[in-house]
């Protein structure tokens, strides 16, 4: 079965999407909608897709896609997931980080409790081979029980801090937080559209009481020299046994009192985690059981925890769970940080 496939956006994340279609069976795409008439077709010419669009609705109308990729701003994220809802799509893929604050956080609580649309958020790194492997592992007991999370990521927190969040929850077995103590500094308007502190570092632990290290921005470990920022994520597990470390360029395991360690072309690792991600995503729209574990559900719980980062900084105080955050917590931690931003597209 091969499942229509459109694309929201023709900027750069979307290439990211689109260029490993050539390797799938199960979806093909059938059109791709940008409000810049020239961004769609060269998007359409350069992947081979029969339509483009410059309105979204019409898109939807016409082509009735089983999955949409939509790689637009995270200051305009629950609008038009909203959209896609109402049409009814079954499936979209979401680029990270799937909100800006607490306001649009609950916005979006509210759409995954009421819709029907499968949404899942683009954390690709999930569904590297490598990284199944050493959850494998970590699943299977041949570390021990988990003691300690350590993930760090060089860009600040909306950039790439998201993605190693992620990851953290992945090894600690999606476990329910119970507190979270942070401290946030600086302030960082990533492309204008991505508000996040420059610098974070936070001790979250979980309900089983395991703890997890998050850190991002300045000061995190450096994978390899001359290198860009993004590619300084890296997430290890502890347990009582013995360990996993995965980053971009390597991968390392102490399992049994032997320790093996391997480097990989990250390149080729990300297409294969891509292709892997938009390939549970059918499986999901098939099975309604085969919930993807970066679910729109799964990523607010994450988000959940960096609001708390953001709620222990300006409060000066750990966070427990429960935690309901305040509709302006965001306005208020760029208060606390001394900065300005206005959201270029005012909500």
């Amino acid at each position: 079965m091969s499942h229509k496939v459109a694309f929201l956006g023709c900027g750069g994340r979307a290439n990211a999407h689109a260029w490993v279609y050539d390797r799938i069976t199960r979806g093909t795409p059938v059109a791709c909608c940008d409000l810049v008439e020239e961004k769609a077709v060269a998007f359409a010419e350069k992947y081979g897709i029969p339509h483009w669009y410059l309105d979204l609705d019409e898109m939807i109308e016409r082509e009735r896609p089983d999955l949409v990729h939509m790689s637009m701003p995270p200051t305009i994220r629950h609008s038009l997931m909203k959209r896609l809802s109402d049409h009814g799509v079954p499936a979209v893929i979401v680029e990270k980080p799937i909100a800006i604050g607490a306001h649009d956080y609950k916005r979006l609580r509210e759409l995954e409790a009421a819709s029907a649309t499968k949404f899942t958020v683009n954390h690709q790194l999930r569904y590297h081979e490598r990284i199944l492997e050493l959850l494998a592992h970590v699943a299977a007991g041949d570390i021990g029980a988990v003691r300690c999370l350590d993930a760090s990521a060089r860009l600040p927190l909306n950039g790439q801090g998201v993605h190693v969040l992620d990851l953290l929850f992945a090894f600690a077995d999606y476990t329910p937080v119970r507190a979270v103590h942070a401290a946030c500094s600086g302030f960082d308007d990533i492309n204008g559209t991505h508000p996040s502190p420059e610098s974070l570092s936070a001790l979250i632990t979980f309900a089983d009481e395991k703890r997890g290290v998050l850190q991002s921005g300045a000061g995190v470990p450096e994978m390899a020299p001359d290198v860009a920022r993004h590619m300084h994520k890296r997430i290890a597990c502890y347990g009582e046994t013995g360990f996993v470390h995965w980053t971009m360029f390597s991968w390392e395991k102490g399992i049994g009192g032997k320790v093996e360690r391997g480097e990989h072309e990250y390149r080729v690792v990300d297409d294969v985690g891509e292709i892997n991600l938009i390939n549970a995503v059918f499986y999901w729209i098939e099975d309604d059981a085969a919930v993807t574990p970066t679910s729109l559900a799964t990523s607010l719980d994450e988000w959940l925890v960096l609001l708390a980062c953001y709620a222990s900084t300006v409060h000066n105080t750990p966070i427990e769970f429960p935690f309901e955050p305040e509709d302006d917590l965001l306005e208020r931690y760029i208060e606390f940080a001394g900065a300005e931003w206005t959201n270029p597209h005012g909500g």
